[in-house]
């Protein structure tokens, strides 16, 4: 049985921003009925400034997909595009409280959602058009971009993870030697950009580290935990070792690990 967190579950049964924008100027796509999720998002764009000024969506699909639409729309309102397009699908799950690994396709669709309707709004081609000649998975009509993108940005080293991810490979299965293929090719070009990194770690003194770690902290990690009254502070490093006490709301979410 899957966990849902409070928020999430907010979401669900009272969803942010439902239906349509009359004098939108952006509409994004993505999935389909047959395949069991689709989301169509409505944006209405400052041409001046290109900030959002409402978003709004129409979804089917399950909870976990109503949610993740709605704080996506949550999310972006107030954002110029550009600063829309840095929100991720895990910063969507986090938003929620946490996703459970196999509903994490949804906050993949609403990120998704968004580019095309970045894509609309710039005259830019389809990107289902894209999708479609490059398909890896014709179950869910997956293409081998999506699934080179979703492993880079979450780190996946396994089919079942691509799976809970995109839904690629849930269906008949075939399409499951490409995605190791892909896997397989993501992982060596992160393996051969590593070296340097940990050469610039090496030459790094611990406070030159600190002050490194401590940016992040501030500057990409806080923030999103004090938005449902959690914190982190960062207590110590050990080698490469990051030691931090979790505050507020952390010390007792489930997601805390």
């Amino acid at each position: 049985m899957w966990e849902y967190s409070e928020k999430l579950k907010d979401h669900f049964f009272n969803p942010r921003n439902v239906g349509e924008i009359e004098e939108c100027n952006a509409v994004g796509e993505v999935g389909s009925l047959a395949c069991g999720d689709a989301l169509k998002l409505f944006l209405k764009i400052d041409p001046d400034t290109e900030r959002i000024l409402d978003a709004r969506f129409k979804t089917f699909g399950c909870g976990s997909a109503i949610a993740s639409s709605s704080a996506l729309t949550e999310m972006i309102k107030g954002k110029t595009i550009e600063e829309a397009l840095k929100v991720t699908n895990q910063d969507i799950a986090e938003f929620l409280g946490g996703l459970p690994q196999e509903k994490m396709h949804c906050s993949v669709m609403g990120r998704d959602a968004f580019a095309a309707a970045v894509a609309c709004y710039r005259g830019q081609p389809a990107p289902r058009d894209e999708i479609e000649s490059r398909l890896v998975c014709e179950c869910f009509g997956i293409s081998d971009e999506q699934i080179r993108n979703v492993v880079k940005e979450n780190n996946l080293s396994t089919v079942e993870q691509v799976t809970h991810y995109t839904k690629a490979g849930g269906g008949c299965g075939q399409c499951s030697e490409k995605i190791v293929s892909i896997i397989s090719q993501i992982r060596g070009e992160l393996k051969k950009q590593q070296p340097d990194e940990t050469r610039s770690l090496r030459t790094m003194t611990n406070i030159q580290k600190i002050a490194r770690i401590q940016e992040v902290v501030e500057k990409e990690i806080r923030p999103m935990l004090q938005q449902d009254g959690g914190d982190v502070e960062l207590i110590d490093l050990d080698g490469n070792k990051v030691l931090v006490a979790l505050r507020g709301l952390c010390t007792s979410c489930p997601s805390a690990a």
